[in-house]
């Protein structure tokens, strides 16, 4: 199998030919036809999570060891199946589940393997991801079926949609005219207001610093956008019930928290890096709160995917590259050139 692998931290991803898997016992091995491009990416190459004041977080703790072939939104055709794999058929296509857990702590068998600490399997975290012509895949019921939706877009489902499906689902009751700022106008932000939109929200306000991404957010249903660089950008915000941080950088967290009106929620699942550092007794006077949100549970992608047949969301921009523009795509992304999400196609890469 061809896979582009991480050999040097920061370095450009390195082609790698290398033998491919046979899937043992109820494993699945995916020959892989698309893979989305997410900002964690990223982290992972650079090979740490910047945690704020000099301190920083190194993916080897987590069992990112070069050389690591990265890529958390698989999708692809179930090319081999272990003996005991049941439910699929070769040649079928599935989206890949990538957040996999150990299947055996309190947290996994409550259906929550996103947030398994006890020997977590995340494909492209972890474990060998989709910068690859194949993945394995520990058990089918890690794969869903996409029929109707297109395949480049399906790919997107696994990462950004469920992170953004999840963090929408950690806001309080709300009525459809509350205000909820969106913090990040990227890929996870852009499908993130077509959630909201779906969930029935009619006041969003797409915040960025980006007015080509402002644009595409008002397309996607944002009510108003809001370039946070302006000098009353915090006037046009101020007294939302929630705000979503998909970006997770200190600015984007003070100005979350500071625009909630009393009782309101801030929900941060951007991982920018950096720290918080806020007065605790106005947290109480303000009766906020503030809630992590990590990417999304199985029956939360199933829920996603389910809307998106339905063609309740809307996809945000997806731009479709050969598998080997894997390291442009990383330095466009780096550089905030792009506009939604690319997506890594196997099939039509260059020989």
């Amino acid at each position: 199998m061809l896979s582009w692998e991480i050999v040097e931290h920061g370095k450009p991803l390195q082609k790698a030919m290398k033998e491919t898997p046979k899937p043992q016992g109820t494993e699945v091995l995916m020959r892989i036809t698309r893979s989305g491009v997410c900002h964690s990416d990223l982290h992972i190459w650079e090979g740490y999570f910047d945690l704020g004041g000099g301190k920083r977080f190194y993916v080897k703790e987590r069992g990112c060891v070069p050389p690591f072939t990265p890529g958390h939104e698989p999708f692809g055709i179930v090319e081999a199946l272990g003996p005991r794999a049941k439910g699929v058929t070769v040649g079928q296509k599935k989206l890949v589940y990538p957040w996999i857990g150990c299947g055996k702590c309190p947290v996994c068998k409550a259906g929550q393997d996103n947030y398994c600490v006890s020997g977590s399997r995340f494909l492209g975290v972890n474990r060998p991801g989709a910068y690859s012509t194949h993945v394995l895949v520990p058990d089918p019921k890690y794969l869903l079926d996409t029929a109707g939706v297109d395949d480049s877009f399906a790919a997107t489902l696994a990462c950004s949609a469920v992170t953004a499906y999840s963090a929408t689902a950690k806001l309080p009751p709300l009525v459809p005219n509350d205000g909820i700022a969106v913090l990040g106008c990227g890929g996870l932000g852009l499908i993130g207001i077509s959630i909201l939109r779906a969930r029935g929200m009619r006041n969003i306000i797409g915040c960025d610093i980006d007015d080509a991404k402002l644009a595409a957010a008002k397309k996607l249903g944002a009510k108003k956008t809001v370039n946070t660089r302006a000098a009353d950008a915090m006037r046009e915000i101020q007294g939302v019930a929630a705000a979503i941080d998909f970006v997770g950088s200190p600015a984007t967290a003070a100005l979350g928290v500071a625009a909630l009106r009393k009782g309101g929620r801030y929900v941060i699942c951007g991982l920018y890096g950096g720290e918080l550092v806020h007065p605790l007794p106005p947290l109480a006077q303000r009766a906020i709160g503030i809630v992590g949100s990590y990417v999304g549970s199985l029956q939360e992608l199933k829920e996603v995917l389910a809307l998106a047949k339905k063609r309740k969301i809307r996809p945000m921009p997806v731009e479709t590259r050969r598998a080997d523009e894997a390291n442009a795509a990383l330095e466009d992304l780096k550089a905030g050139r792009v506009v939604g999400r690319v997506v890594l196609d196997f099939e039509s890469m260059s020989a």
